[in-house]
């Protein structure tokens, strides 16, 4: 997953052209050069005194609110068609204005997942020229900055702002949605918004809204990430039983309440661990590492709290200070500093123990060896730049991630930068994720409950478009369980079920050995199909009878065609368990594929079930078939 992110523990206000400490403010997502969404009702969301009287006027067109008793405040406006002529909105509550000039109408929508959709245009096949051709006054980007937070803010965790597509503004931007809205720019010839909201690695339950993370993942879980918010040491406390249960579990041991029980080795320098030549890790980087080092304090030092700073830690840790757990984080970016009570120390050595998981990559610490200290309350910074040990953990299973994770928390990232877009109107929104999410069951109703938040947030008319993941993986010559598939399938389960939703296969334009193919133009070319309403190919329905199995499917145009050979290839026949699962010779009769019953127990078909297959059954427009798993009705 890409890894260049940041940690943002706090909303900084969008600047807008203001007239000097001006009180009304508008939500992030509202600002000069922004694109507001033909045929709603444009709702204009932000915050003032509570109390306030607020008026706005949206070009020639007014609007009164009143901010309610947290100063929050929407204003509504009638609906608009389409048009490229600028307008200005101002706001006002009496006590100041705030304006938003060259304003547009059109279509807006928004992109979010993880790396594929993060994946930048500069760096896409043909990058370079598309960054070069890109200059559109009427194809407006607005890039959230990365935010992982544990309430939901009205802010962004730094400045951002609406900017016309140019070769200066779009090489960063995410290449998928900048090529899907410059499809939909041409084809519909109207100003059009793309809102990228995004970050490599994340989880699904990362942007799920408070409503939808609740109803998935319980009130204790979300009162438990609201404590954190608060107090970070109190919820750390609380969450450590359930890591330390997990951990006892793996390993038959508690490594925090005696450490001289293990065998350590000298920590050969502070750096990655994959850098320490001679030692297991040098060879193997991923799994969980124990690192200790001891302080000593005198009483009256061990009488003060302390500030103990380990650094970065990729990926993630859960901290002990003499058995006391103080600190629980995942992020490969974020430096370390956990408070520790008097409480917890006393006079003499003071054991420091740190768990360190790592799940990709290096591992283990990332900043130089001057970041690592112990600060007494009011008195002297102890190094720790030198002495560690460490030991390889029993167990390379990652550890119960913490509901405050940076990037699979719950709903932290919704938190951060899709709650902050406020009331604005959308299209729709284009999803491209997964990956972080294959082994994890349930992905389908987390699916749905993510379409739900957005459409509670952004209105019910929002289509999502759901990029199904690519072909990526070991290759495999006979059936094989995938997580990979598992979640294509999910995808297509969510989408099937949503009456305003399509799925973009893109199983053939990936590379089996590339997590981020870089061919995004088709990527971009079939979201823009899907936006536009064309429809996409789809199963329906697998009946077996007559000695034949039968697949039919909607979307299809011009009939179903196996390229390169006179069969699809990737068809299975499978009964209860998976070595039932057989490859099987499906032929093509116009939309729909025959299998000849084999004579086996047969339950389900499958078809593109494995990380990486290859596919080549598409419709007559060249728009592949999605991989899915379907039960046979009789």
């Amino acid at each position: 997953m890409m890894r260049k992110s940041i940690w943002f523990l706090s909303g900084i206000a969008i600047a807008f052209s203001t007239t000097a400490l001006a009180t009304p403010s508008l939500d992030a997502s509202y600002g000069d050069h922004m694109v507001l969404q033909r045929g709603q009702p444009i709702l204009i969301g932000g915050t003032a005194a509570p109390g306030a009287k607020i008026s706005g006027t949206l070009g020639s067109v007014t609007a009164t609110s009143t901010a309610d008793n947290a100063g929050n405040f929407t204003l509504t406006f009638p609906a608009r068609d389409a048009s490229a002529v600028p307008i200005t909105l101002s706001v006002t509550d009496g006590s100041g204005t705030i304006t938003a000039s060259d304003i547009l109408i059109g279509d807006v929508w928004l992109c979010s997942g993880q790396s594929n959709m993060e994946y930048t245009l500069e760096r896409s096949d043909g990058g370079a020229l598309a960054v070069q051709n890109s200059a559109d006054p009427q194809l407006r980007i607005l890039a959230v900055p990365k935010s992982s937070i544990p309430e939901p803010s009205r802010n962004f965790g730094k400045p951002a702002s609406w900017a016309a597509a140019s070769p200066a503004t779009v090489p960063d931007f995410s290449a998928a949605c900048f090529y899907m809205t410059q499809q939909l720019r041409a084809k519909l010839g109207i100003p059009i918004g793309a809102v990228g909201s995004y970050w490599g690695g994340s989880q699904i339950r990362a942007w799920m809204s408070s409503p939808s993370a609740t109803k998935l993942y319980g009130a204790d879980q979300m009162a438990l990430l609201h404590r954190y918010a608060k107090n970070p040491l109190d919820a750390v406390t609380a969450f450590a039983p359930e890591w330390e249960k997990w951990w006892k579990g793996k390993t038959g041991g508690e490594p925090w309440r005696n450490p001289a029980s293990i065998d350590w080795q000298p920590v050969p320098k502070i750096s990655p661990w994959g850098e320490w030549a001679g030692t297991p890790l040098a060879k193997n980087t991923v799994g969980n590492v124990l690192l200790r080092h001891t302080v000593d304090l005198t009483k009256q030092e061990a009488s003060a709290d302390g500030t103990l700073s380990i650094g970065i830690i990729d990926d993630g840790d859960m901290t002990f200070v003499n058995g006391h757990p103080v600190g629980d984080t995942f992020s490969w970016d974020s430096e370390r500093h956990y408070r520790v009570p008097a409480s917890y120390l006393h006079a003499g050595t003071n054991e420091i123990l740190v768990v360190a998981s790592n799940s990709w990559g290096e591992g283990g610490f990332q900043s130089p060896a001057d970041h690592l200290n112990f600060v007494i309350e009011g008195g002297k910074t102890i190094p720790l730049s030198s002495g560690w040990q460490f030991a390889v953990a029993k167990t390379s299973e990652m550890p119960p991630h913490s509901p405050w994770d940076q990037i699979a928390g719950i709903g932290v990232m919704h938190n951060g930068m899709i709650a902050p877009l406020g009331p604005m109107r959308f299209k729709g929104g284009a999803w491209y994720q997964g990956e972080s999410d294959a082994g994890i069951p349930g992905y389908a109703g987390k699916l749905s409950e993510l379409f739900a938040g957005w459409r509670r947030q952004f209105g019910n008319q929002m289509k999502m478009l759901v990029v199904q993941l690519p072909n990526y993986g070991e290759r495999s010559d006979h059936p094989v369980a995938s997580g990979w598939a598992q979640i294509r399938d999910d995808e297509r389960t969510a989408v099937a079920a949503d009456d305003n939703a399509a799925l973009v296969s893109v199983i053939d334009i990936g590379r089996f050995d590339e997590l981020h193919p870089p061919d995004k133009l088709d990527v971009g070319k079939r979201l823009a199909l899907a936006a536009e309403g064309e429809a996409m190919p789809m199963p329906t329905a697998v009946r077996s009878g007559e000695g034949k199995i039968v697949i039919t499917f909607d979307g299809i145009e011009g009939g179903l065609h196996a390229f390169s050979g006179d069969h699809p290839l990737a068809v299975e026949l499978c009964g209860l368990d998976q070595p039932s699962c057989r490859y099987a010779t499906a032929t093509i009769n116009g939309d729909s594929l025959q299998i000849a019953d084999d004579g086996k127990p047969a339950t389900r078909v499958r078809y593109a079930w494995s990380d990486a297959p290859i596919v080549n059954l598409y419709d007559g427009r060249g728009l592949p078939v999605p991989g899915f798993e379907m039960k046979i009705s009789r």
